[in-house]
């Protein structure tokens, strides 16, 4: 019974937390859906994948539609024996975004419990941390697998915390199923940055080993750890090799050319370009919108309203109320350093104070580690405005360049702040008076005389923004200097009053707070109700932020998140063309859209991972209109909008699926061999259709082969057509009196792509830099391309072992716990 008794509080804990994140997204609760702009774009580029999956049951691991062709892999492909990701579907029952807000309560939970916190100050801390405005903001925008992974975060963090604490089975079991689920969770960014913060921790627990000379243990933690890790890895294994496999591809992979567009020497072969990783780099004093949310205007998206100084002016002016409003809405109040932000990072100011509170109040040396862990993320998150430290992880620490948006390391900070924040909630009642005393005279004096400064150094700052020279130009064209000049000055204001506003809010949270454990240490108030009354503070000061970022408004009904883009009459014309495979490109919304994916098969799409030779040859030929690139890869259709109108021409050009070529233009680098396609315009476009480029550098037995040779074609009787097509599986069909090479309409990749002629295995190889190519003997053949990537078996294999090997020792732990306590109690 009493062990019945325990448990109670917890499961009473989990049903808080599906409550809340009910009623928190209670628009669920209406068959509605949250709009995300990310997933949208994910729906346009998995169209194809999604609709082949119900019409045939089976998983495609090739889409053709978006940037040409690429594997699915990050795209939602499920894979055989994926184990853990049934585990995650059942841990995220509850309808979307609710599903993840319930995973960052529930992992939380169980760090705070594992810290030993009691299960009513681990609810509260779990709903702070769950409520932090970049973790809801997340789900606005719709970086699901990055707020899938955060969520893990702190399960993993507990397991690794009880491994140090020499709870072995118990610790190495959550850490091996939380870790495994992390990974599963599929955003890498995410897990290295968690990677960083335990190394952080680790170093921490290992100096506490050394100072006391234990070393016998640190032996059995590396195994456990090595255990679980490569386990949770094996469970993982067929994603993992994939996005490994087709990374080397990606635009995060090596880059082989040497010269960008323009002619000029690259700085960087590998990875992310220096400005791509650190664009979105916090502003030093930026950062202090973790404890006074507007500090810096809040969003790109917020509104000016009546009381605005921008608005007061423009009504001077003799504008109309509804015009002065409409144009104070429109006006930019950010005016920090990144180029766009959808809410505030704010942490909740009461959190922040209880942070500073721990120093005071909690023995536990562990808030030290938690405490350079939040110290180190944040100096990483400041990027290109913290170059010394940022540029040495760049250069020297593996994987670092292969991840954009430095500020995002800010989720660890978002981690341990509230962390510790939690533990000094909680040690706070266990203290002494006069320990209680001071931690409240010291840790307000600090809070309280930071948001002072901040409040009276408001001059110090002068609210421009990086858009405001735009703004001055455009203003000073469209009207006059002095008008430019007025508004501008009126926008300025409006940002200090924002400025100074939230940080009066701010102080007056915490002079709440502050009086709230006052009372408490003055008898005059039970420490039942004063967590109770802290605790709803808390998350009223969150709330209050966040549902100005995302509330009711950001949900609509269930079909058009479904369904997100609407088939245009330009789209249904298109459509009524019966060849089985051609392409359509969209020149207005280039390589950073899906619309165009969700009904053709397009040359662009949106993912952050694109195909890195489809992207250079956007970049160095596609984006000047350079006809013949779009002839060899079928763009048979091209939308363009006109005055607001769209309209779309047949591309009389468009070369087909496949054609053979009479000779080859041998060149020595892809440098050279990307440059070659733009000598080849639309007045010469014949000669695509019977020649091709090879690089030597590439195909060096090839290219020696056919630096001189010369393929007769037929043109009445040399023929190869396609016949039947599936993404994954492509059904030629040729006649061709002589022997010859075709050129295919594909995008080249080389993993996974099995090529026979007549039943026989044949090999493929790449021409015209993305293009694949293939000798073909003399007669009729048949002709086959199917995409069965053995990574996908291989990965399959290790991850049915692996799950075995888990289940296994799941049931092994939990049988020595239960005979542990059993032999306890007796």
């Amino acid at each position: 019974m009493k062990r019945i008794q325990h448990f109670v509080p917890h499961a009473l804990a989990i049903l808080g937390f599906i409550l809340v994140a009910l009623v928190y997204f209670y628009p669920v609760l209406q068959n509605k859906k949250i709009y995300q702009s990310d997933i949208v774009q994910y729906t346009g580029m998995a169209k194809e994948l999604n609709d082949f999956r119900a019409k045939t049951g089976e998983e495609s691991y090739w889409t053709n539609g978006a940037f040409g062709g690429m594997p699915t892999y990050q795209m939602g492909a499920k894979y055989p024996h994926n184990y853990i990701k049934t585990v995650d579907t059942w841990l995220r029952f509850l309808p979307r975004p609710a599903d993840y807000l319930f995973l960052y309560f529930l992992g939380f939970f169980i760090l705070l419990c594992v810290l030993k916190i009691d299960p009513l100050k681990a609810f509260i801390g779990a709903l702070a941390f769950g409520f932090s405005t970049y973790l809801v903001i997340i789900l606005g925008v719709g970086h699901n697998a990055k707020a899938h992974a955060i969520a893990y975060m702190p399960m993993v963090l507990a397991g690794v915390i009880l491994v140090f604490q020499k709870r072995y089975v118990v610790g190495g079991l959550l850490t091996m199923i939380a870790a495994a689920l992390e990974i599963q969770a599929n955003h890498f960014q995410m897990t290295y940055y968690l990677l960083l913060l335990l190394g952080v921790i680790a170093v921490f627990y290992i100096i506490q080993i050394i100072k006391s000379k234990d070393y016998q243990d640190l032996g059995k933690m590396a195994l456990t750890f090595a255990i679980a890790g490569i386990l949770a890895l094996g469970a993982n294994a067929t994603s993992l090799m994939a996005t490994a496999e087709y990374a080397e591809f990606s635009t995060r992979g090596k880059n082989e050319l040497t010269l960008d567009e323009k002619g000029a020497p690259l700085t960087s072969s590998n990875g992310l370009s220096y400005d791509y990783i650190t664009e979105y780099s916090y502003g030093k004093a930026e950062s202090l919108n973790l404890i006074a949310p507007r500090l810096f205007g809040g969003s790109n998206n917020e509104s000016l309203d009546e009381k605005s100084e921008v608005y007061q002016y423009i009504l001077s002016l003799g504008a109309s109320p509804e015009q002065a409003l409409d144009f104070a809405g429109q006006l930019p109040t950010y005016w920090g350093e990144q180029p766009i932000v959808a809410a505030p990072a704010y942490i909740g100011v009461i959190i922040f104070f209880f942070f500073v509170m721990a120093f005071f109040v909690e023995n536990r040396k562990i808030k030290y580690a938690l405490l350079a862990g939040a110290i180190f993320s944040l100096l990483l998150s400041w990027g290109k405005n913290f170059s010394i430290l940022t540029d040495f992880f760049i250069d020297n620490v593996p994987l670092y360049n292969k991840f954009r948006a430095v500020s995002s390391i800010q989720v660890i900070l978002e981690l341990c702040v509230p962390t510790l924040a939690i533990l000094g909630f909680a040690a706070f009642f266990k203290q002494t008076k006069d320990v209680q005393w001071k931690a409240l005279l010291y840790s307000g004096g600090i809070v309280f005389g930071l948001l002072v400064v901040l409040y009276l150094g408001a001059g110090f700052f002068d609210f421009k923004g990086a858009v405001d020279s735009m703004l001055d130009r455009s203003f000073s064209q469209m009207y006059d200097a002095n008008f430019s000049n007025d508004v501008l000055r009126a926008l300025r204001d409006d940002r200090k009053t924002m400025y100074q506003a939230d940080v009066l809010r701010s102080l007056g949270f915490v002079v709440v707070a502050l009086g709230i454990l006052f009372v408490f240490y003055k008898d005059k108030l039970n420490a039942t109700l004063t967590v109770i009354f802290l605790g709803g503070l808390m998350i009223f000061d969150l709330v209050s932020v966040d549902k100005k970022y995302v509330n009711e408004t950001s949900f609509v009904n269930a079909r058009e998140v479904e369904e997100p883009f609407q088939k245009s009459p330009i789209d249904q014309e298109i459509l009524k063309d019966d060849d089985m495979h051609y392409r359509v490109f969209e020149p207005q919304l280039g390589m950073s859209n899906a619309r165009t994916s969700y009904f053709h098969k397009a040359i662009g799409g949106y993912s952050a991972v694109k195909p890195r030779r489809m992207q250079q040859l956007y970049d160095y030929h596609m984006s000047k209109g350079t006809m013949s690139v779009f002839n060899m890869l079928n763009v048979k259709y091209i939308i363009q909008n006109n005055q607001g109108k769209d309209l779309f021409s047949l591309n009389p050009f468009a070369m087909g699926n496949a054609w053979f070529i009479n000779e080859f233009i041998v060149v020595d680098s892809p440098d050279a061999e990307i440059k070659s396609l733009e000598n080849l315009t639309p007045l010469d476009s014949l000669d695509t259709t019977v020649k091709a480029i090879i690089s030597r550098s590439d195909y060096p037995e090839i290219a020696k082969e056919v630096a001189h040779a010369r393929f007769v074609v037929d043109t009445l009787q040399a023929k190869i057509e396609l016949k039947s097509y599936q993404p994954n599986r492509l059904e030629y069909v040729t006649n061709n009196p002589k022997e010859g090479v075709a050129v295919f309409s594909e995008i080249y990749y080389p993993k996974g792509w099995k090529v026979t002629i007549d039943g026989q295995e044949a090999n493929m190889f790449r021409v015209n830099y993305v293009l694949r190519a293939m000798q073909i003997p003399a007669g009729q053949h048949k002709i086959e391309f199917v995409f069965d990537p053995e990574v996908v078996k291989t990965g399959s294999n290790i991850a049915l072992t692996s799950s075995i090997f888990i289940l296994l020792l799941l049931m092994g732990g939990f049988y020595f716990e239960i005979k542990k306590r059993n032999q306890y109690r007796f």
